[in-house]
C-alpha cells in the first residue's frame, strides 16, 4: 500500500514523531490529494490527551484539511487533478439514512466516520490532516476557491462551519444584535461572519486584551463579561457561545431578548446548569449546533470566498514536530491570534 509521511502520537499525550502511515487505496469513487496546509483545532489536543474519550492510537489527528487533486478514481466526476480540496470534520456517512439524505451526514444515524481517531465502516483507523497526502470519497470532497489563500483557508473547514452553521440557522443579518461569546479559534471567524452576514455584533470577552481585534473585525462593541454579566439586559437576539468554559448560564440568558437564544458550539468540561425561570420568562432558548453537512459546508466556503474572509493565522513548519508539541501547550494557554495552521508537505 501507499505511504504517507505524517505527524504521530503513538500513546495519550505523547510527543509528535514523523514516520509514513499507509493511505487508504484508491477506488473509483475516491480522490487522492496533497494535503498543503491542515489546522489546528483544539479538539486535536482533547483527543491526543484523551480528555473525551480513550483514543485510537497511533493517532495522526487533524480535521481542516486544504490541498490540491493528485488523483482521482475512474467513476469521480466532482474533481479532477489539479483542483483545490477541502476535507473536514468527517469522511464518510452511510449515506441512506433521514439526516443523510437531508445532505446533514454530520448527524448520520450510523454515525459519520471521523476524519482521524474513529473507524471507517470496514474497521480501518481513520487517519487526518498531519500528513502530506490523503484518499477520500469523493462526495466528502470540498471546492476551495482559487480566489482564497489556501492557508487561511483550512481553519474554515472546522471552525468556519461550526459558527456558520448556527450563524445561518438563527438567522444572523440585518437587524439583528448578535454576541460571540469568546474571540479564539472559532470566536475570531464567528465575528468575521456575523458581519458579512449584515448583523450588529459584539464581542464578549473575559479581559479587554483582544478588543482591538474585534473592533478590527468588524464588531461594534466588546464587553467585558465580569462587568457586563449581570448588567447588561434585553440586548442580545442571539449569543453564540464559543468557549470551552465555565459560564453563568443564568447572567447569559438575561442579556438576551425576548426569543433570544444562547447557542452553544464550544464544549466546557464540566455541567452547567440554569434556572427554569431564565427561559421561560422571555422564551428564551438554549440550544447546541454540530459542524454541517457537505452541502452547508459548502455553502460556507463559497460565502467566505466572495465576502474575502479566512482565519487569521500562525504557520508552523511540519518539519518539526515539536512545533506542534508546543502549538497545543499555547491552545490551551489562549496564547494564539487566532488558529495555528501546519504547512503539511514539509513534513
Amino acid at each position: 500500500m501507499t505511504k504517507t509521511r505524517s505527524l504521530v502520537s503513538e500513546s495519550t499525550g505523547s510527543k509528535f514523531i514523523a514516520k509514513d502511515v499507509e493511505l487508504r487505496p484508491l477506488t473509483p469513487t475516491s480522490v487522492k490529494f496533497d494535503i498543503h496546509y491542515s489546522g489546528i483545532c483544539h479538539s486535536d489536543i482533547h483527543q491526543v490527551r484523551d480528555e473525551w474519550s480513550a483514543g485510537i492510537f497511533p493517532m495522526v489527528p487533524g480535521h481542516e484539511m486544504a490541498g490540491i487533486v493528485t488523483a482521482v478514481g475512474s467513476a469521480v466526476t466532482k474533481f479532477k487533478i489539479g483542483d483545490r480540496i477541502g476535507v473536514g470534520v468527517f469522511v464518510d456517512s452511510c449515506g441512506e439514512c433521514e439526516y443523510c439524505v437531508a445532505e446533514q451526514e454530520n448527524h448520520c444515524i450510523k454515525g459519520p466516520v471521523g476524519s482521524y481517531n474513529a473507524r471507517h465502516y470496514d474497521g480501518v483507523p481513520s487517519y487526518g490532516g498531519y500528513a502530506r497526502s490523503l484518499v477520500v470519497e469523493e462526495h466528502f470532497g470540498l471546492h476551495i476557491s482559487d480566489e482564497v489563500n489556501l492557508a487561511e483557508a483550512a481553519p474554515l473547514l472546522c471552525a468556519g462551519v461550526t459558527v456558520y452553521t448556527p450563524l445561518t440557522r438563527w438567522n444572523a443579518g440585518p437587524g439583528k444584535k448578535v454576541a460571540i461569546l469568546g474571540l479564539g479559534g472559532l470566536g475570531h471567524l464567528a465575528v468575521k461572519i456575523a458581519v458579512a452576514l449584515g448583523a450588529e455584533v459584539t464581542v464578549l470577552g473575559h479581559s479587554d486584551s483582544k478588543k482591538a481585534d474585534a473592533l478590527a473585525f468588524g464588531a461594534v462593541e466588546y464587553l467585558n463579561t465580569a462587568e457586563s454579566i449581570g448588567t447588561v439586559f434585553n440586548k442580545f437576539d442571539m449569543i453564540l457561545n464559543t468557549t470551552s468554559a465555565d459560564l453563568n448560564v443564568d447572567g447569559l440568558l438575561s442579556m438576551l431578548r425576548v426569543d433570544g437564544a444562547l447557542v452553544n458550539v464550544g464544549l466546557p468540561g464540566t455541567r452547567q446548569s440554569y434556572n427554569p425561570f431564565s427561559v421561560v420568562g422571555g422564551s428564551k432558548s438554549i440550544a447546541g449546533s454540530n459542524t454541517g453537512g457537505i452541502k452547508g459546508t459548502q455553502e460556507m466556503l463559497d460565502f467566505c470566498a466572495k465576502h474575502n474572509i479566512g482565519a487569521t493565522i500562525e504557520l508552523l513548519s511540519g518539519s518539526n514536530p515539536a512545533s506542534v508539541d508546543e502549538a497545543y501547550d499555547r491552545v490551551v494557554a489562549s496564547d494564539i491570534r487566532y488558529r495555528f495552521v501546519i504547512d503539511a508537505q514539509s513534513i
